[in-house]
């Protein structure tokens, strides 16, 4: 149940980054979870993209040169550092991709992986706990 949002300033993605950064940015942090690729996982790995108003981003040096957020939520526990890495890692060229930029840009994309702590997810009217996706996660990948 992983949620991602991407914090943008305006026009600064390309029209075919705008069109695919939230699906694309949802298979990343599905891809790093472990999570099996099916339909229910898919439909819960929430993506928001979020467009500032013009003027809203700078830096202390007046720098104005677009600037990227990629706020990541998971449950606690369902990260390693191996796969964390490997999320900002792909998180970053994913964003660079959609704004059209390279490799050189990487520092102008801030990832932040916030980890939830069991039994403080709710959906559906009732508490989520990390053990519960695993389970989930392990019938899902039996059914395949």
């Amino acid at each position: 149940m992983p949620l991602i949002r991407l914090t943008v300033p305006p026009g600064s993605l390309t029209d075919a980054g705008r069109r695919t950064v939230q699906q694309d940015l949802a298979a990343v942090l599905l891809r790093w979870e472990g999570a099996p690729d099916t339909p229910f996982f898919r439909a819960q790995a929430w993506s928001y993209l979020v467009e500032l108003p013009d003027g809203a981003q700078t830096t202390a040096a007046g720098d104005d040169a677009p600037r990227f957020l990629v706020d990541v939520t998971v449950p606690a526990g369902t990260l390693s550092e191996r796969r964390r890495a490997g999320l900002v890692e792909d998180a970053t060229r994913t964003v660079l991709t959609a704004a059209g930029l390279t490799a050189a840009d990487a520092l102008r994309v801030w990832v932040l992986v916030h980890e939830q702590p069991d039994g403080t997810w709710g959906a559906g009217g009732s508490v989520v706990r990390h053990a519960d996706l695993v389970a989930l996660a392990k019938d899902a990948r039996a059914d395949a």
